[in-house]
């Protein structure tokens, strides 16, 4: 039984960034057909996007405004050049934000993901993911029918009618929520159904704790983690190694520090940044909100694209300080103004009936000097009042996050 979908996933990692990046200009040319993309990345030479350092320099696009530039130009803010009826389905997710399928018979870069959970030809799947409006469903469905499976359609919910076609076809495979899948075990289990044809599960969309992982596994079930959105499809996924999760090979990821575009260390969390390099649907440094880190070293699987820890909460950090929303972009503004700043934190406490705000910034400096001008800066900057507490360099956790809100709950 073969061990990797395909040649690319063990290739040399030089030679896959070298092919990343000759595909690069392409894909930025393409995006510059479209006009929003064209008034995001400016007046820019597609030729000359031929490295890491050179991709780093152009503006990330948050996907927390694309529902604003939606609405300014539907349905896909101008973002993609291509009409709305040259592709295959059209899809809406919480935002509203508006996604096109891509093309190919995997659109949404799935398959490997099922391989890496043991999924092969022959395996009937169970898909519970929606099929209604948003791309999970189909998404998966593709993926797995890429993977050689047959798919049973089967969409979240209606557990009993689900138990029956289970009882039926005798699925091995199981692709969903991982609370969606604990509902089916214990179910079946209040009816006397055994449903021990599953064997494997690729669960993603909702936290996967280890106590589900172990009770899965207890019941002859190798259940797999994936990670993507709606917007990129799938950006990485686990693999028998269990070592943080193999970045898809469709696609250039990057760990940026939150509120800017800055490439943090390896290894530091920061938000997940998707580049995709398909000219007719490219998304060029998209921002997906969501925060991870890289991991060091290859994958014991024998995998040799970078790997990222998975998910680790959100990049949206934003708070609401006397009224005022402060965001993460907010500090990266303010430290950038003043270079002896390595990194920074804004606390956010109450004082009394009062809401107070403490930017602890990391410096080689101890200068009062420092710390007054980065105040008057945060003022200018947040058009709000709060102290600065200038702390040694390392003294931060690096965690990603920039801004705490550390106020009780009531």
């Amino acid at each position: 039984m073969a061990e990797y979908f395909d040649d690319l996933e063990t290739r040399d990692p030089a030679a896959r960034e070298a092919a990343w990046f000759a595909a690069l200009p392409a894909a930025v040319a393409g995006a510059l057909r479209a006009p929003g993309w064209r008034a995001h990345l400016g007046a820019i030479d597609p030729a000359t996007i031929t490295t890491p350092e050179a991709l780093a320099r152009l503006p990330v696009l948050r996907k927390a405004d694309l529902p604003e530039l939606q609405r300014q130009t539907p349905p896909f803010g101008g973002l993609i050049a291509d009409p709305p009826n040259s592709f295959g389905h059209l899809f809406t997710s919480p935002g509203p934000i508006f996604e096109p399928e891509g093309h190919g018979p995997d659109p949404w870069g799935a398959a490997r993901g099922f391989f890496a959970a043991g999924f092969r030809p022959g395996d009937i799947v169970l898909n519970t993911f929606s099929y209604h409006l948003t791309p999970g469903g189909l998404a998966a469905d593709a993926g797995a029918r890429a993977a050689g499976c047959a798919v049973i359609p089967g969409g979240p919910g209606n557990t009993e009618q689900q138990l029956d076609l289970v009882a039926v076809y005798r699925p091995s495979g199981y692709v969903g929520t991982p609370d969606f899948l604990n509902i089916l075990l214990e179910a079946a289990e209040r009816r006397g159904q055994n449903i021990s044809c599953f064997r494997k599960a690729l669960v993603s969309a909702a936290a996967f704790p280890r106590s589900l992982r172990d009770r899965f596994s207890a019941r002859g079930i190798a259940a797999y983690e994936a990670y993507g959105t709606a917007d990129v499809g799938f950006i990485a996924f686990e693999t028998e190694a269990r070592e943080g999760m193999v970045v898809n090979e469709d696609m250039i990821v990057e760990i940026v520090r939150p509120g800017t575009g800055d490439p943090v260390p390896d290894g530091e969390p920061g938000e997940v940044v998707v580049t995709m390099l398909d000219p007719r649907h490219p998304v060029i440094r998209l921002a997906v909100g969501d925060l991870s880190a890289f991991l060091p070293g290859r994958s014991p699987c024998g995998r040799t694209n970078r790997r990222i820890r998975g998910w680790m909460g959100r990049a949206d950090q934003t708070a609401k300080v006397r009224g005022m929303f402060v965001r993460p972009e907010q500090v990266a503004d303010t430290i950038r103004r003043h270079p002896g700043i390595l990194r920074a934190r804004l606390v956010v406490t109450r004082e009394g009936e009062t809401d107070a705000m403490t930017l602890r910034a990391e410096t080689a400096s101890a200068d009062p000097d420092l710390a007054r001008a980065l105040a008057a800066t945060m003022q200018s900057v947040t058009k709000l009042r709060g102290e600065v507490e200038l702390v040694a360099p390392g003294a931060l956790p690096k965690d990603g996050k920039v801004i705490v809100d550390e106020r009780p709950v009531s």
